[in-house]
């Protein structure tokens, strides 16, 4: 989390915060709730990663072991199939590999127990056993990068759905295997490239890994209790036991939980009341929830987020849903009353919902006639707005790395081929051998000829030109550096998905298979790399070899995709009119899917010209590429002209602008709650309770979403697959707030909402 103001006025670099080890110390000695470290003579200057990351490492352990091998094996095996299984449900369920790293550990230790430590093949070259001693933290760190790679959805499999089942084409298991290799392994290529900025550096820490090495510590260290205190392990039981057996109540007896819209209540007729109140469907004034799911579902865990971006993150969702939704509805931009306040869906000029399918000829481009005839889409204004922010994140993002780390990179890259100052972790992990950048280079290559085949050879089915794969992978390169080190520094990712739509939207309309191909390639392989590089810092945290970390997330990656697809393909093929809404009481309705399916029509079978272009309703939304280019300059420049007032340097517009950017499907009570519990983390419990904070904060994060996982999965199991409902009240979410989707323009009709003259 964020330091004390006190904490950085010796701070060099602009956003990132960043503390030496002397100021630790100061502030320590003047605070007498800071916590008091024995530090090394050496340490990271980042106070967060100081705090969490041990400075020891024993070289000696074994790490590529039977028991690394077989564990990491089941972990990617069955979060893969759980996670692709769960995705397609209407409430898609995400298992993460906080699971896998806590269930193995028993596991781990009974293997180290039972199994036979016989040495076979002694003496020779392929000598091995298969207990070579106590289950160690190196093993337990791989078996986790393996379980990452199978919590990580693989995001080709929307258009693999999108091709078989909503423009129902035919595409082989063959080209399907291609297209979700290609993209997942693709972003390694990226990542090794781009490692010695995003990894080596100690600015770039990384602030989501603290929690899993929190978690590696509690489960491997032995701890002292305090007199009146309580251990780590103990803590992280507790929280444990109370995170599970209370999800039994948002998960499945009380369901209105997960949103509680208040002021729908005291006003039940009441359109405007609603559309403020809702937390699902408006602007979620005064809704909570008390369910973790709701708060970390989309914007990950507040208690691993550096305080400074959370404030960052609700500015801009204060700015945008609280100030900007609210003029433009209340007056009518781009005709909003029309439509519901907050929605993603796409409307006639009428209000009414569009009927896609009758603008789709039988080879799937855009019927010219029947679109005329039809009209143009509309959206919501507030849908409209997000994907102007989307614009305005590409820029903002580009020129803020340039202004505030400009230097950095530019002296990053002049010291790459020569002696290089390095952080202590960094000194630490040069007595490994490393990975040879040709080996990713290789990879790349490989991956991009890969591709290159299956949209030439199989053309007639992803629609997508050779030198679309080309352009694709020149976006994900440009973006990669960027997009990296605004998530090394704040945790934040902004999404790339909305500009590779755009452009080829625009160079290539009227072909939606290939805007879904070209966003795939463009997209995932960025946002793989991402991944692939906070792993790659996990274990430069842990001390894991570099050349065991490239062969577990290699075969991970594999194992994840094959999964995936193979689970993909047998839902597909078994279950009756998956995907379909319309279908009766079914629960395979495919929601993140769907979303993929729209984007596709709205950029690539309409195309970007017809909507935001000069031929579209929205050309005026092209502006905020412009206005995100010049936001950060405003910000430099404050920055230089008032050098002393350090709360300019934590302004973040990257992060403020791309606040919103998970709306939808993100409601605006996930932003609230989150929010809440962001600033009772990062700011009250980190400013005077820092040695409790320090102790307890991340292992906190750990157990809550280990305990919501494992209850899930239990409910899922023994109730959701008997279809064994509650209905009752306390379960209906949609009756809370029923005119909060409701237009509000004259004469519009909507089913079950007043009309108004």
């Amino acid at each position: 989390m964020e330091e004390e103001t006190s904490l950085l006025h010796d701070h060099d670099h602009i956003t990132t915060p960043l503390v030496t080890k002397q100021d630790s110390n100061n502030a320590s000695s003047s605070n007498s709730s800071s916590l008091e470290v024995n530090e090394p003579e050496e340490n990271s200057p980042v106070l967060q990663v100081a705090l969490t990351v041990p400075t020891t490492d024993d070289s000696s352990l074994p790490v590529l072991t039977f028991r690394m091998w077989f564990l990491g094996t089941i972990s990617c095996v069955l979060l893969s199939f759980l996670n692709q299984f769960f995705s397609y449900r209407t409430e898609p369920l995400i298992i993460t590999s906080i699971s896998a790293q806590i269930a193995v550990v028993p596991l781990g230790q009974l293997m180290a127990a039972k199994l036979t430590d016989r040495v076979f093949f002694r003496g020779q070259r392929w000598e091995f056993t298969l207990n070579p001693g106590p289950f160690n933290v190196k093993e337990h760190v791989l078996i986790t990068i393996f379980a990452n790679a199978g919590s990580g959805l693989v995001y080709a499999i929307h258009l693999l759905t999108a091709i078989k089942v909503f423009y129902k084409k035919n595409i082989s298991f063959f080209l399907s295997a291609i297209v979700v290799f290609s993209t997942q392994l693709m972003g390694f290529g990226w990542a090794g490239i781009f490692r010695r900025f995003l990894v080596e550096p100690a600015a770039m820490w990384w602030p989501a890994n603290l929690v899993q090495v929190s978690l590696f510590r509690v489960l491997h260290e032995k701890e002292e209790r305090a007199k009146g205190g309580m251990t780590r392990t103990q803590f992280f039981l507790i929280a444990f036991i109370c995170s599970f057996a209370y999800y039994v109540f948002p998960g499945y007896l009380i369901r209105i939980l997960t949103s509680i819209s208040w002021i729908c209540w005291i006003f039940p007729k009441s359109v405007l009341a609603q559309q403020l109140g809702s937390g699902l469907s408006g602007l979620g004034i005064g809704a909570i929830a008390l369910d973790w799911s709701t708060i970390s579902s989309f914007l990950g865990s507040p208690l691993a987020s550096p305080w400074f971006v959370s404030a960052n993150i609700a500015v801009g969702f204060i700015s945008v849903v609280y100030v900007l939704t609210p003029i433009t509805y209340w007056l009518d931009v781009y005709k909003a009353k029309k439509y519901p306040i907050f929605s993603s869906g796409l409307f006639t000029d009428h209000g009414q919902t569009y009927n896609i399918s009758s603008i789709v000829d039988s080879n799937f481009h855009l019927d010219i006639a029947t679109y005329h005839k039809e009209g143009p889409i509309h959206l919501s204004t507030f849908f409209a707005m997000t994907y102007g922010l989307g614009f305005a994140t590409l820029t903002a993002t580009v020129v803020h790395v340039a202004l505030f780390h400009g230097r950095e990179i530019w002296e990053q890259s002049r010291s790459s081929l020569k002696e290089k100052r390095m952080d202590i972790h960094t000194k630490m992990m040069s007595k490994y051998k490393q990975v040879p950048e040709w080996w990713f280079w290789c990879i790349l290559v490989t991956d991009i000829a890969l591709a290159i085949f299956a949209c030439e050879y199989y053309n007639d089915q992803l629609q997508l030109p050779w030198w679309g794969v080309i352009l694709a992978c020149a976006i994900a390169f440009f973006c990669t550096l960027p997009i990296g080190i605004l998530t090394a520094i704040t945790n934040t990712t902004p999404a790339l998905n909305i500009i590779t739509e755009f452009i080829m939207g625009y160079i290539y309309p009227g072909y939606p298979v290939a805007n879904m191909c070209f966003k795939v390639f463009g997209y995932v392989s960025m946002w793989q790399a991402i991944n692939f590089l906070q792993d790659l810092k996990l274990g430069h945290y842990m001390k894991v070899p570099p050349r065991t970390m490239f062969m577990a997330q290699i075969v991970g990656t594999f194992i994840a995709g094959i999964v995936y697809l193979i689970t993909a393909w047998w839902l597909m093929e078994t279950i009756p009119h998956i995907c379909e809404p319309t279908s009766s009481n079914s629960i395979w309705t495919c929601p993140s899917d769907r979303i993929f399916y729209d984007s596709s029509v709205i950029w690539g079978l309409i195309g970007t010209r017809r909507i935001f272009g000069d031929l579209g309703t929205y050309a005026m939304i092209n502006w905020f590429f412009l206005g995100g280019a010049v936001a950060p300059v405003l910000v430099w420049l404050a920055h230089k002209a008032f050098p002393n007032q350090e709360w300019i340097s934590l302004i973040n517009m990257p992060v403020m602008i791309s606040a919103t950017s998970n709306m939808p499907p993100a409601t605006a009570v996930n932003y609230t709650t989150w929010i809440i519990v962001a600033f009772l983390s990062g700011y009250v419990w980190y400013r005077y309770r820092q040695k409790s904070w320090q102790r307890y904060n991340y292992v906190l994060s750990g157990s809550l979403n280990a305990g919501l996982a494992f209850m899930a999965i239990l409910l899922y199991f023994s109730l959701g697959m008997e279809h064994i409902k509650l209905n009752w009240w306390g379960n209906d979410l949609d009756d809370q707030c029923p005119y909060a989707s409701c237009p509000t323009a004259k004469g519009i009709l909507k089913e079950g909402c007043p009309i108004v003259y």
